[in-house]
């Protein structure tokens, strides 16, 4: 009967080990942000990330990256407005802001002179 009362015991905590690393080995890396203040000269000009093709906005525009905490990525957009050669301009942002807002508040400011189209 002690004999089983301790496999039992050892059981148990087996299994209350093996949930306590399962648990802690799933889960996912903290998220943290990064962001952009992205600014072009004439304002109006559309922002288009290249890694997806996806459509940030218009500048002025505000830009948040989340990812794995304390992370860098080098991200390349273009911007186009009508009547303007596009442009296409790089940059690093690094993932250490717990929140969008806080990110944005600190944001890395990338500023771009859009050259006018020849009428020819």
């Amino acid at each position: 009967m002690i004999k089983e009362k301790g496999l039992r015991s050892l059981k148990l905590l087996l299994i209350t080990v093996g949930l306590i690393v399962l648990v802690s080995g799933c889960s996912s890396p903290s998220l943290k942000y990064g962001s952009a203040k992205i600014s072009s000269q004439p304002e109006g000009a559309e922002v288009i990330n290249l890694k997806d093709d996806s459509h940030l906005g218009v500048t002025p525009v505000n830009v948040s990256f989340g990812g794995e905490a304390d992370t860098a990525e080098f991200v390349t957009v273009q911007l186009r407005k009508p009547g303007y050669v596009e442009r296409i301009t790089s940059f690093w942002i690094n993932r250490r802001h717990t929140t969008k807002a806080e990110a944005d508040d600190n944001a890395i400011d990338i500023s771009a002179e859009l050259e006018k189209k020849n009428s020819n």
